[in-house]
């Protein structure tokens, strides 16, 4: 990109996309444009909002890796042993890994109950409270709080917390500063995890179990690492982080929501060719991965509903530029 082309793309962020913090473009292991916005830079940290599942996903495949998850298609419940079942509930029993994996899951609820999940002392208990019911399984229903069970999951496989085991297997292989719990003790304290300026650490129940579906707090920087350790199939420096099978598996398809694409926690993008993909949060938050150009895409933003799509603006405006 040419000084003209990066400062068209700096004023239409400026004027159209005013809530980004932070974006960085890498095409062929270079970065071809980094841009902070509203007084921010380099190092400060973001509520990455669900971009959060997508390290979920991450994390799944280094537990298999490990041999702490055995397959995907475990049942839920073999995770935990001590949960007691209510009477007449079949539907939960029958639920796998990859069900919440691929928002395959059905719930007890029609809309997010996320003050009865949040408000108690044991996020994970009363996620497995809502699980099953007489739902469909297979069915697409996208979800936050149900996936707060894969928080539980991975306690229980791997025998850490969940900030020690993403510490240790991701961020530090990474060179990603260590995250630290974030205990939220009130409505007005996760309101202002949501909205607040440059927030650390990540969100924790009573219990200590870290948050699967939101709640992580990462730099931009942060992104672009992860997206290019998927772009180069799971490998950082010649240390494989995750195999590179479970990156093929969890980036192709496996469920649908109307007419979008689903992996495992990421979401399939068919508009830009073969093999796109990309880990979506809300406000603006993406990490955008095109294998076959070598693209990674790196985007954070400071919470505001109803943001304009962030990848509406890679097609039609960072493309181009781009000249892809």
């Amino acid at each position: 990109m040419n000084k003209e082309e990066i400062d068209k793309l700096i004023n239409i962020i400026k004027t159209q996309y005013d809530n980004i913090t932070g974006i960085i473009i890498d095409k062929n292991n270079d970065i071809e444009f980094e841009y902070y916005n509203n007084d921010y830079c380099d190092v400060d940290t973001f509520h990455i909002a669900s971009v959060t599942k997508s390290l979920i996903s991450i994390l799944i495949g280094i537990a298999i890796d490990k041999g702490g998850i055995k397959s995907i298609d475990q049942k839920v419940l073999e995770f935990f042993p001590e949960y007691k079942l209510k009477r007449g509930e079949k539907t939960i029993q029958e639920i796998t890994i990859r069900n919440l994996l691929t928002m395959t899951a059905p719930y007890k609820f029609k809309s997010e109950p996320y003050t009865k999940v949040y408000s108690s002392e044991d996020w994970t208990t009363a996620a497995l409270d809502l699980l099953g019911g007489k739902g469909n399984i297979g069915e697409f229903k996208y979800t936050t709080v149900g996936l707060q069970i894969l928080s539980g999951i991975l306690v229980n496989a791997t025998g850490q917390p969940l900030v020690e085991f993403i510490n240790e297997n991701l961020f530090s292989p990474l060179a990603i500063n260590k995250t630290q719990n974030k205990k939220i003790n009130n409505k007005e304290e996760h309101i202002g995890f949501l909205k607040d300026k440059k927030v650390m650490g990540w969100v924790v129940d009573p219990k200590g179990t870290n948050t699967a579906g939101w709640g992580l707090s990462l730099s931009t920087l942060d992104l672009l690492k992860v997206g290019k350790l998927y772009l180069n199939d799971g490998k950082w420096k010649d240390k494989q982080i995750v195999s590179s099978e479970w990156i093929k598996e969890s980036t192709k398809e496996h469920s649908r929501w109307e007419d979008k694409p689903y992996g495992y926690l990421w979401w399939i993008l068919k508009g830009f060719g073969e093999n796109c993909f990309a880990a979506i949060g809300d406000g603006g938050n993406i990490i955008f991965i095109h294998p076959e150009k070598k693209i990674v895409i790196a985007i954070t933003s400071s919470f505001m509903p109803r943001a304009k799509d962030r990848i509406e603006l890679i097609e039609k405006i960072i493309y181009p530029l781009l000249k892809v």
